[in-house]
């Protein structure tokens, strides 16, 4: 018999209960102890006495013994395995996929291959970029606190655990790119990452080709937050204009203007696209039937406001034929064309200034050559000094903007006395103005000046409404029929011209602006009534009124039908949950019986009353606003603050009202509203791609 010594690896060998068990501290190598039970781990080095040959051991005789030292003898001659000591497999996890093994992320879920060497390294450097890792690990560890201060006056504040938020950083980035029109390669400036990293250790550089895609995500993200409060919205009303970049490419903005729950007026710009020439009526209606259709606005606009052009209004006349098919105009389309009041401005003072168009050159390049040098303008100065005028300075103006104009001839007026003086020091000051010239200037001047009071009032105002125009339009009027009697043959020429450009775009009643006025509680009809007889001419005027008062009657109704059908399909809803509840107890019974008393209001709200939201409005005293600081009352009261205020009182007719007063006048901002100008856009911007502008 031929024996075998075999090692046993923490009992992976069953030898049964006749096996062997040597003692480490016997010589013989073999123990006769019986103390050792079958719970118990053989020692690792203790060696098995195991006959072999002819199949048959000393256990029971079936050679079990000798099979046990088979499978023995291949676990304990294997290669073990390295044992796993790096930390990271503590955040991953061994796995097979189809016959191959690979590590997973705990965290990620992220699968790496197995490789021959540095698998560790590869799976070390993952950690440090998983997000779910980075975020989770933070909390581990001790907190950084951070104390963030207060919006209230008060100067307290509130201590916090701080934490650095990558993503939020991120975005905020994409915010201050977006907001400040920031080129996306600042964010690699190096002065810029020094700065971060000395405001932080764990700020990380934003590449370039980041910041942009996070602006990209950041249109997307705000373009469906504005998509779903549009949703909510009934009526909108639309501005749009032209713009041009220093590469003869063509912009065309679009606008949109509402006012929202809370009743504030609020304006969100929703295209900047490229329209290729020609810009034909046609070619301008269709962009904006699709930036209607990407929004999902096309049933919901009221208004188009645009400038003067031909081709705007080609396009306006193909939109209103498209809209009254589609049934979605109020009153026949009477409220959807709009023009641009700033630029109908613009146009009666430019007909204006054309009749001295010499005199104001003159009087621009004599100042053009005193400023141009510092030893002209103290002598100019010093004169002015002697003559006890004062230390006001001229003003240059710029060509395209005529309110400064008017106030370079306003300044000049006060100096008139110190030209031909200078002159006689100056030789080489060549342009003089005449005691008459100057007697135009200060005529013309008188005519622009009301003309700019009426733009401040305008222009004056944070978001102007459509009621603030009217009543300064008649102002215009009545200076020009003024000047139009004139004895200056001049002055007679220059209010024939803006008469003209007048009557051409107001000669017919602006409705939007009338209906405006109206619904403004400080006028109501009874500012019709006074200025359109200065406004028109008296066998016009009666009739203008009159189709006001039948316009406003006319879209009341059309608010009245949309209410009444609101009323119904609350009915409706009402009646499908009252068939498909069953009363089973006595709370569900008063509630039951509360659900029908609310139907009964209900019903009862679609009976015409004797008189109406817009009988009972027109019939009651105009609204005297009083300022509390003694300011300009006009100046400071906002009409959708008081129709919110008595929506309860007027609940059909503030409705129209919300939809009548968001109406823009103009469609350039307020500082635009002076200037003659085209939109041009700014280099930097010009030289994005255009789907980036």
């Amino acid at each position: 018999m031929e024996n075998t010594f075999q090692f046993n690896a923490f009992n992976d060998v069953d030898l049964g209960d006749d096996s062997l068990t040597a003692d480490p501290t016997s010589r013989s190598g073999v123990s006769t102890s019986t103390e050792c039970t079958p719970d118990e781990h053989v020692n690792l080095l203790s060696p098995v006495v195991v006959e072999s040959g002819d199949g048959a051991g000393d256990g029971d005789g079936d050679g079990a013994g000798a099979r046990a030292a088979g499978e023995g003898v291949s676990v304990a001659f294997q290669r073990k395995e390295r044992q796993k000591t790096s930390k990271v497999w503590n955040d991953f996890s061994s796995i097979e996929i189809n016959g191959v093994k690979k590590f997973q992320c705990n965290w990620c879920k992220r699968l790496f291959s197995v490789g021959k060497s540095s698998t560790t390294s590869t799976l070390s450097r993952h950690l440090t970029a998983c997000v779910k890792f980075v975020e989770l690990n933070s909390l581990k560890k001790q907190k950084t606190l951070s104390f963030e201060p207060s919006d209230g006056s008060d100067g307290l504040g509130t201590l916090t655990n701080f934490s650095f938020n990558e993503k939020k950083v991120r975005e905020l980035a994409a915010h201050m790119v977006l907001l400040h029109e920031y080129p996306f390669n600042m964010m690699e400036h190096e002065l810029f990452n020094k700065f971060m990293r000395a405001c932080t250790s764990y700020w990380k550089k934003i590449s370039c080709a980041t910041v942009k895609s996070d602006c990209i995500a950041t249109y997307n993200i705000e373009k469906q937050k504005l998509k779903t409060l549009l949703s909510g919205i009934d009526r909108v009303n639309i501005t749009t204009d032209m713009w041009t970049s220093s590469q003869r490419v063509s912009y065309m903005v679009v606008t949109c203007h509402f006012v929202d729950s809370n009743w504030l007026l609020q304006k969100r710009i929703l295209n900047f696209c490229n329209v290729p020439p020609p810009h034909s009526g046609v070619v301008i209606a269709e962009a904006l039937r699709n930036s209607f259709i990407e929004w999902g606005i096309l049933d919901k606009v009221l208004t188009i406001t645009v400038d003067n052009a031909s081709a705007n209004s080609a396009a306006i006349d193909i939109l209103r034929d498209d809209f009254e098919l589609r049934g979605s105009l109020p009153i026949g389309g009477l409220m959807f064309h709009v023009r641009c009041c700033a630029h109908i401005t613009n146009l009666l003072v430019q007909a204006g200034l054309s009749e001295i168009g010499d005199i104001i050159d003159s009087v621009r390049q004599g100042i053009k050559y005193i400023v141009a040098s510092e030893r002209r303008l103290n002598a100019f100065s010093d004169i002015a000094k002697r003559l006890d005028l004062g230390s006001n300075k001229l003003v240059l103006d710029v060509p395209t903007r005529w309110n400064s104009t008017y106030l370079m001839l306003k300044t000049a007026i006060r100096f008139k006395e110190v030209f031909p003086r200078y002159h006689r020091v100056e030789q080489a000051f060549l342009w003089v103005v005449s005691p008459e010239q100057w007697d135009k200037v200060e005529n013309v001047n008188q005519v622009l000046a009301v003309f700019n009071d009426v733009t401040n009032v305008v222009s004056g105002s944070d978001y102007p409404t459509s009621n603030l125009f009217l009543p300064e339009v008649w102002r215009m009027k009545e200076i020009v029929d003024i000047k139009a009697g004139d004895r200056n043959e001049y002055m007679r020429l220059m209010s024939a011209k803006m008469s003209d450009k007048f009557d051409k775009y107001w000669g017919e009643s602006n409705m939007v602006m009338a209906l405006a006025a109206v619904l403004d509680p400080r006028y109501k009809m009874k500012l019709i009534r006074f200025c359109f007889p200065i406004i028109y001419p008296l066998d016009v005027g009666g009739d203008n009124i009159k189709a006001v008062l039948n316009t406003l009657k006319e879209l009341f109704e059309v608010y009245v039908a949309a209410h009444n059908a609101s009323i119904i399909q609350q009915q409706v809803a009402i009646e499908v949950i009252a068939t498909t509840t069953t009363i089973a107890s006595v709370t569900e019974e008063v509630s039951g019986g509360r659900s029908r008393f609310r139907q009964h209001v209900r019903s009862n709200d679609i009976i015409r009353p004797i008189k109406t939201d817009l009988d009972v409005y027109l019939e009651e005293d105009v609204f005297i606003f009083d300022s509390e600081n003694g300011e300009d009352s006009d100046a400071n009261f906002d009409a959708l603050g008081w129709w919110k205020s008595n929506t309860l009182k007027y609940r059909i007719l503030s409705k129209m009202s919300q939809d009548v007063l968001a109406v823009p006048i103009s469609t350039v901002a307020s500082e635009s509203s002076l200037s003659v100008g085209g939109r041009v856009i700014e280099p930097h911007r010009a030289s994005l791609s255009i789907d980036i502008v």
